[in-house]
């Protein structure tokens, strides 16, 4: 019964609500996350000094949202670098696990 217990606690701590928002990479003041369990078309969401945009990974394009040049410039550079990492979070996200993180721009 104690096994049986423990199997489920830590089988808990894997998965994650929709609408829960884990941070994949932090860089120049850009902070780019992805919601659990969120809408196709894939996508990733990017904040920089409160402006937000949303970018689909398949074609990096900007679907929603507003950003500096400069800033947009650097997320969609970024997201080019990392697109496999972007595809594979979004993977693990869409089923409610946890992704991992991707370095940042340097």
């Amino acid at each position: 019964m104690l096994r049986s217990a423990k199997r489920q606690t830590c089988h808990a701590v894997a998965i994650h609500y929709a609408g829960a928002v884990p941070e994949l990479s932090r860089f120049y003041g850009i902070i780019v996350r992805m919601f659990y369990g969120d809408h196709a078309p894939p996508h990733f969401h990017a904040v920089y000094q409160g402006d937000k945009i949303s970018v689909n990974i398949n074609t990096l394009e900007v679907i929603e949202g507003y950003m500096s040049r400069r800033a947009q410039a650097l997320v969609l550079e970024w997201a080019e670098l990392h697109h496999d990492e972007l595809r594979r979070a979004w993977d693990m996200a869409s089923r409610n696990l946890e992704p991992s993180k991707i370095q940042p721009l340097e």
